[in-house]
């Protein structure tokens, strides 16, 4: 919702902005005095949106590892698709869909780094790579394989640079969980199986993150709502490949 209205009062802003050299009478832009209160009121609307506080969730009862890995967050997003196949077919190609079977991951991850040009990484994937694999590759960690249930995902949104330099040995679910000194921010997603009968499954995937301290938690909220929009397609097309993937007869997958 703030991501909206983030978005809306940019576009009123900008409006209002071209109002200024030429006033359009037609949307009340009339005068120029007009049209610069109108862009004041919409850029502080915007300001105002960008830093308002995030609430915190807690997990009272934990029923997915998510939950146990991520029992506390301020931010998240929920997809969820129905597929016509069995939960063991749909597990197995959560990972199997590769970078350009997903709709337009591309295109967003090219506009997120301003099209400049980087080595094979989450935010310039390699096209015939599985996603997963891409993922992997450039700091995420495999939290969880339970198939055919539940996988997660994790990665260090910030990091103290003491700790950046000294990591531990292993990275596990555990390290993730245990994370609660300042300056750490961590991003946890989990794609959750539940059979539908023998041959349909319902497929969710959560993405959870959690900041440690107040200074990064108001950082990450500016930076959330300007890229939730992206981060929602990206993960509904993703659904949509796995869809596609999983529904494939069995000889043609």
């Amino acid at each position: 919702m703030l991501s909206i209205l983030l978005y809306a009062f940019g576009l009123v802003a900008v409006v209002a902005a071209l109002a200024l050299i030429r006033p359009i009478s037609w949307l009340g832009l009339r005068t120029r005095r007009r049209a610069f209160i109108t862009w004041l009121l919409a850029t502080a609307a915007g300001i105002g949106t960008l830093a308002w506080p995030m609430r915190e969730t807690r997990v009272a009862s934990p029923v997915s590892r998510l939950d146990r890995i991520v029992p506390i967050y301020q931010f998240s997003e929920v997809h969820e698709t129905t597929i016509e196949a069995s939960a063991e077919r749909t597990y197995n190609a959560i990972c199997a869909v590769t970078v350009n079977e997903i709709a337009l991951l591309r295109t967003l991850t090219f506009i997120r780094r301003f099209g400049q040009p980087t080595p094979d990484s989450i935010l310039n994937p390699p096209a015939d790579k599985p996603f997963c694999e891409v993922a992997l590759s450039s700091g995420f960690y495999l939290l969880a394989d339970e198939p055919p249930s539940e996988m997660v995902l994790g990665t260090f949104v910030a990091a103290p640079k003491a700790a950046r330099a000294n990591p531990p040995p292993q990275i596990t679910a555990a390290t993730f969980t245990a994370i609660h000194s300042p300056g750490f921010a961590i991003a946890v997603m989990n794609f959750q199986l539940r059979s539908i009968g023998a041959t349909r499954t319902r497929l969710t995937t959560e993405t959870r993150v959690f900041a440690t301290n107040a200074t990064l938690r108001w950082r990450f909220a500016a930076y959330w709502r300007v890229i939730y929009p992206g981060s929602s397609i990206i993960r509904m097309m993703w659904l949509r490949a796995i869809k596609r993937s999983a529904e494939l007869p069995a000889a043609s997958n």
